[in-house]
Order: structure tokens, then sequence, then C-alpha cells
């Protein structure tokens, strides 16, 4: 190929190269501006080239230097000395004595969960250490329908829901829960653990403001550590510190870029068992315009006048709370999660809430569970009641009757927390460890005497820095999960038996710490 071929070659190239950039949207208008700009003034035409080239070439370099070393070279022995010293971290802590001890001691049922139970040992005891608080386990309507939809359905979706994992049953169950609550919209979960931390950083990302109650539960501190943002505590309880931390927020956030601003709580708290005060929240976070976050997993089916959760205990529009987080694993005997609020809340979580996206879609099974005790509970609103009777009478047996142990729960909430009393506390010298051995040993002995109950188990604090703010503790304590599914006998006599054996313990020589006389 000559010199004349490749220049008529590179014309015709050049032609074709013009003609494909002449149809592009706004070529027109660019090649005005470069001719006339290259007649009225050459030298800024070039000036403007180099920096469109070095303009690119900065984009699509690296951000680090790929020709400089960055690190030390070892040689060989040292790069081999350097893996046999290595030794890698567990990735769980090992098991203390006392969590072995309790392992081997754990008691296992035999057959379905009911108020009364078989365990492995053929010994039958009374059942308060699970959440079957109206009994459904065994309501035969319940058990029907369960049956029905696993023979349509089978046992799983074995997909993600918004991909082939969605089936009309869980549109239903979510519509059903928004009815039931009284909100816009619903997505149900497929866990419930994992729903709520999913559902903080769906929303709260870094540089978002977070204001949290000390005394939330595990769930809620895995999703604030997730969502990276910016933590605020306030104590447990104390909405007047709520006001002086939210004010203080307003202000240093004042001439500042906009930021989102989050209050994230518990309507019926997991490790406390007291009750937040909704109305005073709703008033806080519409003065300082934050959004409100909250967790009723325990007080969803519990709280109300037929179960509705902690807005119709206090006769608060549901609309007030941007995000309404329960669970369907408790008082509805079924599982997952669920979040309620206004449409574009709940749409925005099907696709940025990872539980959800990257989770396989509830069993069908278990959303017509929740779906029919849903259905109970508004046909019956004396299963609550009858349910809140045997709550009466247990703790009449033991919060002011026990000299050693004092009940934090709310009157209406059926998990009772027992924590030992304060001034036996200080009176005996009690550490914390001191005090999970007798709270143990209070549930051996009441098994031994023919109750399962179970004590309140705390996870450790997460590593981010600003959850560990060391001003919080999980106090060791009894946890009795009450259900109507007793008689009112039995109610009495498994309150009895759990007083009669904290006395019995704490009477015992071994944990007489100061050697007081036996109450």
């Amino acid at each position: 190929m000559d010199l004349h071929e490749v220049h008529s070659h590179l014309n015709d190239w050049l032609r074709e190269a013009a003609s494909a950039f002449q149809k592009v949207p706004g070529s027109a208008v660019l090649i005005r501006y470069v001719r006339s700009s290259y007649q009225n003034d050459p030298v800024r035409s070039a000036i403007e080239l180099v920096l469109f080239i070095f303009f690119i070439r900065y984009l699509m370099s690296p951000s680090y230097s790929t020709s400089k070393v960055n690190y030390v070279k070892l040689t060989e022995d040292e790069i081999d000395e350097l893996v046999d010293e290595w030794t890698p971290e567990p990735l769980v802590p090992p098991p203390t004595a006392q969590d072995q001890a309790e392992l081997e001691k754990l008691p296992v049922i035999v057959g379905a969960t009911g108020p009364k139970s078989k365990l492995a040992n053929g010994k039958t005891v009374t059942n308060l250490a699970s959440y079957n608080f109206y009994n459904f386990n065994a309501n035969e309507q319940i058990k029907e329908k369960a049956i029905q939809t696993l023979r349509t359905y089978g046992v799983g979706p074995c997909g993600p829901p918004q991909f082939y994992g969605t089936q009309d049953v869980h549109m239903k169950t979510e519509a059903d829960i928004a009815s039931f609550i009284g909100t816009e919209g619903c997505i149900v979960y497929a866990h419930a653990f994992s729903t709520i931390s999913s559902v903080i950083p769906s929303f709260c990302k870094r540089g978002d403001i977070i204001v949290a109650d000390r005394g939330v539960n595990y769930s809620i501190r895995r999703g604030l550590e997730i969502s990276r943002s910016t933590i605020k505590w306030y104590n447990h309880g104390d909405l007047e510190e709520l006001e002086q931390v939210m004010r203080k927020v307003v202000k240093e956030q004042a001439g500042k870029k906009l930021t989102r601003r989050f209050i994230v709580t518990e309507a019926l708290f997991e490790m406390t068992g007291d009750i937040n005060n909704l109305p005073k929240l709703i008033e806080l976070k519409e003065k300082y315009k934050f959004r409100l976050m909250l967790d009723e997993t325990w007080s969803f089916g519990v709280l109300g006048r037929t179960g509705r959760g902690l807005t119709e205990a206090q006769n608060v529009d549901p609309s007030g709370v941007d995000m309404i987080v329960g669970s369907l694993a408790g008082p509805l005997c079924a599982g997952g999660g669920f979040c309620a609020g206004a449409k574009d809340v709940v749409e925005h979580q099907r696709v940025s809430s990872t539980a959800y996206t990257f989770s396989a879609a509830l069993p069908a099974m278990l959303a017509v569970t929740a779906s029919e005790s849903l259905n109970l509970l508004q046909s019956n609103p004396e299963i609550l009641l009858q349910c809140r009777e045997n709550i009466r009478l247990l703790r009449a047996q033991l919060d002011p009757r026990s000299d050693w142990v004092v009940c934090t729960s709310a009157p209406e909430n059926p998990v009772m927390i027992l924590t030992l009393k304060p001034e036996v506390v200080k009176a005996r010298r009690l550490t914390v460890k001191d005090q999970e051995r007798l709270v143990q040993e209070f549930v051996d002995e009441t098994l031994a005497n023919g109750v399962l109950i179970t004590r309140l188990k705390g996870m450790p604090i997460s590593q981010h820095g600003s959850l560990k703010d060391g001003m919080y503790a999980v106090v060791p304590a009894l946890k009795v999960c009450v259900t109507s599914g007793l008689s009112k006998k039995d109610v009495e006599k498994a309150g009895v038996t759990i007083r009669h054996a904290v006395t019995k313990v704490m009477t015992r020589k071994t944990n007489n710490k100061l050697g007081l006389p036996a109450a």
C-alpha cells in the first residue's frame, strides 16, 4: 500500500467518523463552538483541548499509584516466620464454665410446644418459657389452615421476593397486617430478628443522625451498627434527656447541609419489659423534625384492646409513626417479621432492604398462619383478656410476695422480667456474675419442681465505636412467659413454685454472703 492509498483510506475514515459524529444530538452546537473559538482565539482552543484530555485521563486513572511500591519487601524466610507465628482469632469466644454447665442441663422438649410440655427425660412440666401466649399452637382452626396451605403451596417458596418467591398469600398477609394496624402499606420479611436490623440501614446511611434509647435490644443495635450512622444515646426511658439530645442535634445542624434524623426505640422493651410513652415521642419528633422508627416486636399482638400494639393501647394514630416494625413469630405463632407505614416507605424497602432482597420469601404456611391469628384476635378480643388475667394472677404470687425479686415488666406484658431487688444486691454485695449464677440456679430449682422458665440473655455490645458507650448493661433476670392455655389454679401454683424456688436458692448458706437471716 503506497502513501496515496493510505491518504485515501484516512480521508474515508475521517468522513465516516464526521458523519457518525454529526448524528449525535448536540454535535452541531459543539462543532460551531469549536470553529468560532478557533477563529477568534486558536490558543484558547488548544488549551481547552489539553484540559479536556487531562480530564479524561484523570477519570480513567486509578486512585493509587501502580508503579510505586507501597509495602515492605520481605524475604521468603521472613514470610515463613510470620506465617508460623500467626494465630487466627476464633470466630466465637470459648464458652465459659457457666455456659458449658447450662448447655449440659438444657431441657429438650419432645413433641409440640404447649402449656404442658414433655421433656426428653420423660418428665412433664408447666411451660412458662415460650411465647405461646394465647395457646394458638393448639388451635384447630389454625392447624387446619396451615395443613391445607402446606398441601397447596409446599414447604417453602424456594426463591427471594420480587423474583419468583412472592406468592398471593404473602400479598394477602401484608394487606391484612396493614389493615389491622391502620397503615397505608406493609412489607413482610422472612425472619423476625433481621427485620429491624435491615430496616434501619435501608433508611439510615453514613452521615445521618440516629437518637436511640440505651435499653434497645440486640437486633436494633445490629441495625445501628450496619447503618454507619452517627448514634446519639439517651438514658433508658428518659424522654426529658431525649429532648435535650434532639435540641442539641438541631442546634449543631443549624446552617449545615440538611441531614436525615431518626428516633429509634421500642414500644415494649425486651430487656426490661416496660412500656414507652408514644404520645410524647410523637410530640418530640414533630417538634424537632425527626422521623420515628418504632420496634413493636414485643407489643404487636399484646398491647391494646385487640392486640394492635402501642398505637392502640395509647390511642395514637398509626400514621404518626413513620415505620412500625413487628414480629409474626411471637404471639401469632407464625414466623417472620414486618414493617408497616406509608406506601413509599414500604416500596423503598422492596429494593433497598438486604434481608428482604437477599432472603428467600416467608413460607406460605407461616404467612397464612399469621393472617389467621390476626383474624382470631380481631374476632375474639376475650383471648387477650384471659391472658391478662393470668398475668395478674402470676404477678400477684411473685412481685409483692417475694422478698428477693421484683418485676420490671408492664402489667399488660406477658413476658415477666424478674430481677433481684436493688437492696438485696447491695446488702449481699452481689456482682453481675454472682447475679447471673443465682438466676441460673433459680431456673434449675424451678425446673426440678416441675415448672420450665428461662433467664434473660443479652448479647455483648457491638464493636462499633459509637455503640460501646459503657453506659448501659443488661441486668441479669428471670424470664417468665405467661400463657392463657393454663387454668387459674395452674398459674397460681406455678407462681408459688417460682417464689419458693427463689427463696430456697437465696437462703442457702453458700449464697448468703453476709450471713443474713432467711426471709
